[in-house]
C-alpha cells in the first residue's frame, strides 16, 4: 500500500482511496475464483502487494482490467438470462407461441386479489413468485392464488439481496419461504426466482441442493416505479415475443400494500392484446414442460 501513495503522491493523480482499492480488487478477484475461472491471482496483483516502485502505467492497465472485471462481474450477477453463475429457465426459443405472465413480491392487498380478478376473466394461468414474510401475513390471498389455478413459487423470506448473503443466510431464506408457503397451502411448486436477480455461483448452487430449480425471465415491465399503466405496456410490447417470460410485481418488497393498480391495468390489455395475436398464456411450469426441461411440482 505504500507503494501506491508514494506514486499518487508522485504523479498528483488518485485512482482509488487508499485503504480501499486493494480489498476491491482482492474482491473481484475472490469472487472470480469462486467462479472458477480465476486460478490464482494475477502476477501483478502481487507485485501491489509487495514493496518497490509501481509504474503508473501498470496502475493504469489494472486499474481497466480490474474495471471491466468488475463491470462483467456485476452484469452477470443480476442479469435475468446471464449463465455465468449457473443455468436457469427463462423462455422458450423465439418463435413459440406460449407466454408465461409472471409476478414477483406478493401476496399484496388488494392487488393480488385485482389481478387474479383479471386472469379469471380471460381464463388464464400465472406464475406467482412469493415474499415469504408476505405469506404469513396474509395467507388467504396465498390460498386463492392456488384455488384458482395458478402457481406459487419461493421468492425468499424477506427479499434480501443474495449476493451478499452468507451460504446459511441463503438456505435460511429459501427454507423459511418454504415453510410459509406449506403452511398456506401445501406442497405447490419447486420454483425459485431470486430477488432482483441477484446471484452469484453458490446461489444456485443451494438452490438445487434444496431441491428448486431457478426460475428467470426474458421481458421486464419496468412497473415498480412506472408513471402510467401505459408506460408498462409500451416496455413490455418493446421485448416481448413468443416464448417469453414477462417480470411483473403484484407487490413490493419495501412495503406490504403497494400500489399496483397501473400493473393490474396493463396486465389486462396486455392479455387482450396478445390472445388477439394467438398467443398462449401459460404457467411456467407448462412452459418448462414444452422444453423439455426440469419439470416443477406444480399443484394445477
Amino acid at each position: 500500500m505504500d507503494a501506491i501513495e508514494e506514486e499518487v503522491n508522485r504523479t498528483g493523480f488518485r485512482l482509488w482511496a487508499p485503504g480501499f482499492g486493494l480489498q476491491a480488487l482482492a474482491s473481484i478477484f475472490a469472487f472470480a475464483d469462486e467462479f472458477g475461472k480465476v486460478d490464482t491471482v494475477p502476477a501483478f496483483f502481487c507485485t501491489l502487494r509487495g514493496s518497490g516502485s509501481l509504474r503508473f502505467d501498470r496502475m493504469i492497465g489494472l486499474g481497466i482490467a480490474a474495471g471491466a472485471a468488475l463491470v462483467s462481474v456485476g452484469y452477470q450477477s443480476m442479469a435475468p438470462t446471464g449463465s455465468w453463475f449457473g443455468q436457469a429457465f427463462h423462455g422458450l426459443p423465439r418463435g413459440s407461441k406460449q407466454i408465461a405472465l409472471t409476478f414477483d413480491d406478493g401476496p399484496n392487498d388488494p392487488y393480488t386479489l385485482n389481478l387474479l380478478d383479471v386472469l379469471s376473466k380471460h381464463d388464464i394461468r400465472a406464475t406467482f413468485f412469493l415474499i415469504g414474510r408476505y405469506v404469513r401475513h396474509r395467507p388467504q390471498i396465498v390460498q386463492e392464488i392456488a384455488k384458482r389455478g395458478h402457481v406459487v413459487g419461493n421468492h425468499t423470506f424477506t427479499h434480501p439481496l443474495l449476493i451478499f448473503q452468507s451460504g446459511s443466510a441463503i438456505r435460511q431464506q429459501i427454507l423459511q419461504c418454504r415453510d410459509a408457503i406449506r403452511e398456506a397451502v401445501g406442497e405447490h411448486s419447486n420454483l425459485f426466482r431470486p430477488p432482483w436477480g441477484g446471484r452469484r455461483p453458490a446461489v444456485f448452487q443451494i438452490v438445487r441442493q434444496l431441491g428448486l430449480e431457478p426460475a428467470m425471465w426474458n421481458v421486464t415491465g419496468y412497473d415498480w416505479n412506472a408513471s402510467s399503466a401505459d408506460y408498462i405496456e409500451k416496455k413490455v410490447r418493446d421485448k416481448i415475443r413468443g416464448g417469453s417470460v414477462i417480470l411483473l410485481h403484484d407487490g413490493s418488497h419495501a412495503a406490504f400494500g403497494a400500489d399496483r393498480s397501473k400493473t393490474v391495468r396493463a396486465v389486462d390489455r396486455l392479455i387482450e392484446r396478445y390472445k388477439a395475436e394467438g398467443l398462449d398464456f401459460v404457467t411456467v411450469p407448462d412452459m418448462m414442460r414444452r422444453n423439455q426441461g426440469v419439470i416443477p411440482n406444480a399443484a394445477s
